[in-house]
């Protein structure tokens, strides 16, 4: 039997395994969505968000806090925190106020997070298959991606605020306890915004759940193995290797969130169209391929007098987009 025969027999076997076949089939509608590419343009706008939004974080926190050393401190190792590849150089610069670094810093992440809502919106729009016709206008993007912004600020205050009773008590099990419940549940609603706020088509909240579960365990696992690295590789290095293994390690720490939160996404799709058994091989499609294939190709209807018909050789199935 040659490597191609055993190939397919390995892909009939996924096929008849359900768990299986639904992971293999999420797997797949990932590769076919291009959903690499898409979490690099998410992760790239995200790297340029990021700076701005902390420099505005800290900068409001250093007014509001300005007589209250001890708080600032302890916000320092709560919150801000939550991004470990840049912990360490947040609370050794403080918090201070600063008019001109908040008036550079709300520009600048305005501008750069309607970059990563924008974005995020082609790539949930394209994981749910919406045509170009049924997609938001540049006014209406915009606005939803605004919507996205604020909600994501005041989720970021809620944080802030939890974060700072939690760090009043001794550091003991009941802190760590309730850091790990804050951060479980900031992350929910983030991520239920996200999918419901940021893909043009009306999602119901059950079929957001089980993604949203996923993204949110994957984003807290990916947390902490940012804090091993800094941890375990960073503070061994010295200050010049150490700012490039910074800048390369939060690119690759916002790349691998991008494709997990999108891979959760995906989850989403196939379990609520039913996107599975697929096959890995193209002359042994199955009805489940066939209906991918068809909403991938109805994705390119741009204007509503455009029609995508969709038929297979050798198959019965032909679709007419409506």
């Amino acid at each position: 039997m040659s490597l191609g025969d055993r190939l397919r027999e390995l892909d009939r076997a996924q096929q008849r395994r359900p768990r299986v076949a639904f992971v293999a089939a999420v797997i797949k509608k990932f590769g076919d969505d291009g959903a690499g590419q898409l979490a690099g343009l998410i992760s790239f706008y995200g790297f340029l968000s990021l700076f701005p939004l902390l420099l505005v974080l800290v900068t409001v926190l250093g007014f509001v806090l300005q007589g209250d050393p001890h708080e600032r401190q302890r916000i320092l190792e709560g919150t801000l925190g939550q991004f470990p590849l840049i912990r360490d150089q947040i609370t050794h610069t403080g918090l201070n106020g600063s008019g001109i670094a908040l008036a550079i810093g709300i520009v600048t992440s305005l501008l750069a997070g309607l970059g990563i809502t924008n974005a995020t919106q082609d790539a949930f729009n394209r994981i749910w298959q919406v045509p170009f016709k049924h997609r938001p206008d540049f006014l209406r993007r915009r606005l939803r991606g605004l919507a996205m912004l604020t909600l994501l600020g005041a989720l970021s205050i809620i944080s802030t605020v939890a974060a700072g009773f939690v760090g009043s008590a001794s550091h003991g099990t009941a802190a760590v306890v309730g850091g790990v419940v804050i951060a479980f549940l900031v992350n929910l609603a983030l991520f239920f915004s996200a999918f419901k706020l940021l893909t043009a088509i009306d999602v119901p909240w059950r079929e957001l759940l089980p993604g949203v579960i996923v993204g949110v365990i994957f984003w807290q696992l990916l947390q902490h193995l940012g804090g091993l690295y800094i941890n375990h590789e960073l503070k061994r290095t010295g200050p010049l290797y150490g700012a490039f293994a910074l800048v390369l390690g939060l690119l690759a720490w916002l790349y691998l969130g991008a494709q997990l939160t999108l891979f959760a996404a995906e989850i989403n799709v196939v379990r609520a169209r039913r996107l599975w058994p697929r096959s890995f091989f193209a002359e042994n499609l199955i009805e489940p391929d066939e209906r991918a294939l068809t909403e991938s190709a109805e994705v390119e209807e741009r204007v509503p007098q455009e029609d995508v018909e969709v038929s297979f050789r050798g198959s019965r199935r032909q679709t007419r987009a409506e």
